[in-house]
């Protein structure tokens, strides 16, 4: 399990490429989900086929990291775990969230949510649009596969 994270977190770093190297100056910075200047990555191999990563601010493997993450509609999101806690808004589409040990509440456009560090959750987007997630994590971006129930 800690190859597989550290698997993932590199994969992650890689992925983040130019997009964060620029992200690192003094000057603001302005995106839309549309942005033709942010490049979409594909996300690590927790996540199914279709997921992709936009990296906006910061450094993966540093604190305070700001992204952009995209599923397709009807796409659903594994039961996994992050050792930040991360702020979210839903930028598009509908999704369903369910922490562990908590009822599931549904994020509509403009919503925000805070998860929790360490606390396994699974998500599924309603069919139809994309769903598209800002998201900010306090510490360096990790992804662990939970196993155990919601």
């Amino acid at each position: 399990m800690k190859r597989l994270s550290q698997i993932i977190t590199i994969a992650l770093v890689l992925a983040a490429g130019s997009v964060w190297a620029q992200s690192g100056s003094d000057n603001s910075l302005l995106y839309t989900a549309e942005s033709p200047e942010l490049t979409w990555n594909d996300c690590p191999p927790l996540m199914p086929e279709g997921c992709k990563i936009a990296f906006l601010q910061g450094d993966p493997a540093k604190k305070n990291l700001d992204i952009f993450f995209k599923v397709p509609g009807g796409y659903e999101i594994p039961n996994h775990y992050h050792t930040s806690p991360e702020r979210m808004i839903l930028v598009s589409g509908q999704l369903d969230v369910t922490y562990q040990g908590e009822e599931t509440s549904t994020m509509k456009v403009g919503t925000y949510a805070y998860g929790p560090a360490k606390k396994p959750h699974v998500a599924k987007c309603a069919p139809g649009d994309p769903c598209i997630i800002f998201i900010a994590f306090v510490d360096p971006l990790d992804a662990f596969p939970f196993e155990g129930t919601k």
